[in-house]
């Protein structure tokens, strides 16, 4: 019961970090024109509103002319609009003078698939157009930020009051989004929104392989990866169903409402209570869990470990009264060759599991037919590759199931870019197959991380490659945004992330 009520939270942070694919979509649009238009004409075809024009839009290259009830004629392109000097007739072809103007009229959007969005909202177009590629790399940064104030947090008050404040801080700022009154309140608000979101993720797997015992801990921690997997399906659901990006934000933050009810009634962790030496609430929770196992005879905190004090064989003073014990940091990372070699090869595999990850879900509303079946795919795809990687864990060992996997994603990727444009169903299949291995590589390396490193700089092993992984999910959106260059570009920066790896 624990853990899957500390698990479907996971579900929310999923939900959050792919939302923005749908929310923050660039319609169709052209230039706002002063006046009532009489008349539209588009190549050949005349139409008598633009409404009727935009299902035979199908490049940025195009213009549309337009005739006002005043008789005047203005070609209407993106990011301008020109205005006719001579002739009245309305025709598609002219070579006479025009007057360019900028659109400070605002801008026409094609809203048959969304009737709103966060660019068509307050116009993050033409030359405010970074900021819309702005949304999900400060989204990202709110990750990574919210990943180390948190982890750290979580170290010093407990797991239990950081999954209590970061689920309700989910639901709190996912519905202060939809209320934003300007593009900048917006990135704010959606940059808590993902601190709290990144917070309770990392706290949560830490929360449940704290509680579940080693036998089932691989599949246990496997699957949080599981539930951000449906997080994704939700998102592709409600996209399909609702086309307001403000009641769609809405929706998908009335998912985490459900725990915010009842996360109070989550206890924490007995590992956590003995470190702080709260052992007589460590055993409160372990006859807790006892009753609810139906376990006659609890064990007893102080068979579990044995309290030293005043034990002169024990002392770890020096003469000055000086600790001695050694305050571990990131250099001890680097303290050889082997272990400097080792943590090098990690943070590649962190950053290259998160930037594979992310470029997939992220660019699959991009390969043509229904964008929403894709995306829903994309977080299917998810739940069978954890399975597979428990059982290759579990049959072949760690390394050897990262590196096939690692090695697949990079030939899928050269795969993909021979294969036509014309292929929708095929470039699918292979983005699939791509988000699967890059899925399995992603979601053991927390737990290889955590073996491959004594206890005395293990939590310092997986926060950095944490931070490598957060570095790698702020780079993706960027990368995906190439795809404007050459369509092929986000998949090269994932192969030749998994050739340094390999070298």
């Amino acid at each position: 019961c624990v853990y899957f009520a500390s698990v479907f939270q996971a579900m929310s942070c999923g939900i959050h970090y792919l939302a923005s694919v749908f929310m923050a979509v660039t319609p169709n649009f052209v230039c706002g024109i002063p006046g009532n238009v009489s008349s539209v004409l588009f190549y050949n075809s005349s139409k008598a509103s633009l409404e009727d024009i935009w299902t035979m839009w199908t490049s940025t290259e195009n213009y549309i002319v337009a005739q006002l009830e005043n008789g005047e004629i203005w070609e209407l392109n993106q990011c301008s609009k020109s205005k006719r000097e001579v002739g009245f007739d309305l025709a598609y072809e002219y070579k006479g003078n025009k007057s360019v103007f900028s659109c400070s009229d605002g801008f026409l959007y094609d809203d048959t698939k969304w009737k709103s969005t966060v660019v068509t909202q307050w116009d993050l177009v033409c030359d405010r157009e970074w900021l819309a590629k702005l949304i999900q790399p400060t989204f990202m940064l709110g990750v990574l930020v919210g990943a180390v104030i948190f982890g750290d947090i979580a170290d010093r008050l407990g797991r239990q009051r950081v999954m209590w404040f970061t689920s309700a801080g989910q639901f709190v700022f996912g519905i202060t989004v939809a209320f934003t009154f300007d593009y900048y309140s917006f990135v704010i608000v959606r940059f808590l929104l993902a601190m709290v979101s990144s917070g309770y993720l990392v706290v949560a797997f830490v929360y449940v392989t704290e509680f579940v015992g080693i036998k089932a801990r691989t599949w246990a921690s496997m699957h949080v990866h599981a539930f951000f997997a449906l997080g994704i399906m939700v998102v592709a659901l409600v996209g399909f169903l609702v086309r307001t990006w403000w009641v769609y934000q809405i929706f998908l933050s009335i998912a985490t409402l459900p725990f915010v009810l009842c996360c109070w009634m989550l206890p924490e962790t007995p590992l956590w209570l003995l470190s702080e030496k709260r052992y007589e609430d460590a055993q409160k929770v372990i006859n807790v869990m006892a009753r609810w196992n139906k376990v006659s005879t609890p064990c007893k905190v102080s068979e579990l470990c044995s309290v030293q004090q005043d034990d002169p064989g024990t002392d770890r003073t020096s003469g000055n009264g000086a600790s001695s014990t050694k305050k571990h940091n990131i250099l001890d990372l680097f303290c050889n060759w082997y272990i400097a070699r080792r943590t090098i090869t990690i943070w590649l595999v962190w950053f290259t599991g998160s930037l594979g990850y992310y470029v997939f879900s992220l660019s699959s509303v991009n390969l043509g037919g229904n964008e929403y079946l894709n995306l829903f795919l994309i977080g299917a795809v998810e739940l069978p590759c954890y399975i597979i990687a428990c059982i290759g864990m579990d049959k072949l060992g760690r390394r050897n199931t990262l590196i096939p996997f690692l090695i697949l994603s990079a030939l899928i990727c050269v795969l993909i870019m021979f294969i036509p444009q014309d292929f929708n169903v095929l470039i699918i299949l292979a983005n699939m197959a791509g988000k699967f291995s890059i899925g399995v590589a992603f979601g053991l390396i927390y737990l290889y991380t955590a073996e491959l490193y004594p206890t005395i700089v293990r939590s310092l092993a997986v926060g950095s490659g944490s931070m490598m992984c957060r570095v790698g999910s702020v780079v993706a959106p960027f990368c995906v945004y190439l795809r404007s260059v050459w369509i092929f570009l986000p998949l090269v920066s994932i192969y030749f992330s998994d050739k340094l790896y390999r070298f």
